[in-house]
């Protein structure tokens, strides 16, 4: 299996933020992505809009349909009533619910599933009422990946964020390749598909692929944004498409 690559627009949406100018265009990049192999467009409409605007996500949708058909739209976030209605209204592929704070700067935990079950539940069963996949934002640990999969999520996404902070420490590296391959083995025997995000990069990505064989996506963004800053958005969406690919 070889995983395909959601491209987060997050961060070419908060530079467009410093100014009140329509440039950088997300749909302009979403566009580039897409034309360039992306498997879809990834955003995290927070409520204070300091990324992605809540005007974005119908522009967004519409780039799809007219232009990318079989491409994915993946809405991520914390599931109040108003995130969940934008993922209505703008009839996303996948929504990715993540236990955010509003005032944390990014996703850096997973779910605690045992005690937000009861919570979680007719908010999946809403969500996929209305042909949407569910994916669960996990930490990257087999506990409680059980009641995930007894909530009805079609998928989970693990945090790779301590793997990413690894950097050139190999040894820190492995161990942390060790406790995702341990949770993916997990959640492939409950019948849960995997994607992965948070501080992927064009060099740590082969490794994490090959600790997860059965990872179907990964969203990036920031460093796919850095890295465009020196080799161009489309050719950077082609080098991390190539990341993903079997050694």
């Amino acid at each position: 299996m070889t995983a395909t690559l959601s491209v987060n627009l997050n961060a070419i949406a908060m530079l467009r933020n410093r100014r009140d100018l329509p440039w950088p265009d997300v749909i302009h990049f979403g566009r580039i992505a897409l034309a360039n192999g992306a498997s879809g467009l990834t955003v995290h409409p927070r409520p204070d809009q300091r990324h992605i605007r809540f005007s974005d996500l119908p522009a967004l949708r519409q780039l799809i349909d007219a232009e990318f058909p079989s491409a994915e739209f993946n809405i991520e976030g914390y599931p109040t009533e108003h995130f969940l209605g934008l993922c209505e209204d703008a009839r996303a592929d996948q929504v990715t619910l993540v236990p955010d704070d509003p005032a944390q700067a990014t996703s850096d935990h997973g779910w605690d599933f045992a005690a937000e079950a009861e919570r979680l539940r007719p908010i999946i069963a809403r969500l996929k009422s209305r042909t949407m996949r569910v994916s669960l934002f996990a930490d990257p640990t087999p506990d409680g990946l059980d009641v995930a999969s007894e909530l009805g999520a079609d998928r989970v996404e693990f945090y790779t964020g301590p793997y990413g902070g690894t950097h050139s420490d190999e040894a820190a590296a492995e161990r942390e390749l060790a406790k995702l391959r341990s949770a993916g083995k997990a959640a492939a025997e409950l019948g849960l598909g995997v994607n992965a995000g948070h501080d992927l990069t064009v060099a740590n990505l082969p490794a994490l692929c090959r600790a997860l064989p059965t990872l179907r996506e990964v969203s990036i963004g920031h460093a796919l944004t850095a890295d465009a800053l020196e080799y161009g958005f489309a050719e950077t969406t082609k080098r991390f498409i190539r990341a993903l690919q079997p050694a």
